[in-house]
């Protein structure tokens, strides 16, 4: 049996229609997140599951200790961009690749269209720096972080330290609870501080596994 386009609208129109309403909808207050590596182990672990929220950083600015979720490096970060081989995509074919099934498709996925989340440890204006054990140093005075439980050892990795600098205006430092085995600020070639407009949101809830069901 041959469809024709009015079937096929009469019959996935409705559909479509919910569905970019869902998207709406989730594109401007909350929505799902998959952690997919161990970079804030013990706190979040792979396949965890989070929702984000948006409300909160659109009238008030990031807090130390907020666990936030965040557009790739491989979006914003100068020298990232400058090694590209062709240009970046826009926010709305990023918006589209996130949703399964299409994530998966082969050839489609783009790290500029992934997304980070790690824990802001400095704020605007601070002098922070970062030991050979992971360490934040706030004002040349460790800060006390009890979610950090993996720390680098000295004789395997120098663990991305460096001397205070100051976060730059409407910028924070993010860093993965795991210091021994996360990608963040330590690393990105084009600087270290995250702008904050490219924050997308605040983790708000923890809602899989079931057993782990936890606010933020």
């Amino acid at each position: 049996m041959k469809l024709s386009i009015k079937n096929i609208l009469q019959e996935w129109g409705p559909l479509l229609f919910l569905v970019f309403i869902i998207s709406s909808c989730r594109s401007l207050f909350v929505e799902p997140r998959y952690i997919p590596s161990g970079s804030m182990r013990p706190e979040l672990k792979i396949k965890d599951r989070l929702f984000i929220e948006k409300f909160s950083l659109k009238s008030s600015s990031p807090k130390r200790g907020d666990v936030v979720v965040f557009r790739s490096p491989f979006s914003f970060d100068k020298k990232l961009i400058l090694s590209r081989s062709k240009p970046l995509p826009s926010r709305t074919y990023c918006f589209f690749m996130s949703f399964p099934p299409i994530t998966f498709i082969p050839g489609l996925r783009d790290q500029a269209c992934d997304a980070y989340i790690k824990r802001v440890v400095a704020l605007p204006g601070e002098m922070v720096g970062v030991n050979n054990k992971g360490e934040v140093l706030i004002n040349n005075k460790i800060i006390d972080e009890p979610y950090v439980k993996y720390k680098c050892s000295i004789i395997n990795s120098r663990c991305g330290e460096f001397d205070n600098q100051k976060v730059p205006e409407n910028h924070v430092l993010v860093l993965g609870d795991n210091r021994a085995n996360s990608w963040d600020g330590r690393y990105w070639p084009g600087g270290r501080f995250l702008p904050i407009e490219e924050i997308i949101g605040k983790a708000y809830l923890r809602f899989w596994p079931l057993d782990k069901i936890e606010f933020f």
